[in-house]
């Protein structure tokens, strides 16, 4: 008997939340969330983001300016078949990870929260009442 014998192919792994969108209805509201995505800005590419421990299999798309989403699929296959669907280019984010205008645009949103935290709390010590 095998280490791990008793784990089964295609199962969600241990710890995992939620199960990854089943049905017509599910496909079709990701399917127009990313459609409405990649439609609405300029330059958008899709990344596969592989299953792991704590998340399903999620694909990724990326606009030029760095702006993204992300949206579970129930598998690769599905995830490449959904970017072609949208007649996006499609990048396996293990082989070519995560481009730099995405992290740059996590940045500036960072950034931009903070600035809006400090002069929200710099408003209310302003405030005399």
């Amino acid at each position: 008997m095998g280490l791990f014998s008793r784990r089964r192919r295609g199962t969600a792994a241990p710890g995992a939340s939620e199960a990854p969108p089943t049905g017509r209805a599910a496909r079709e509201e990701t399917l127009a969330h990313l459609r409405e995505f990649a439609t609405s800005r300029v330059g958008v590419e899709a990344y596969l983001e592989p299953q792991t421990n704590v998340t399903q299999t999620t694909l990724m798309l990326i606009a030029t300016d760095g702006e993204w989403t992300r949206r579970r699929v129930p598998d690769p296959k599905a995830g490449y078949e959904l970017a072609r669907t949208l007649g996006l280019p499609v990048y396996d984010v293990q082989r070519t990870g995560y481009p730099q205008r995405m992290r740059d645009w996590n940045s500036r949103q960072r950034i931009e929260r903070q600035r809006a935290q400090r002069e929200r709390a710099a408003r209310r010590s302003a405030d005399p009442r």
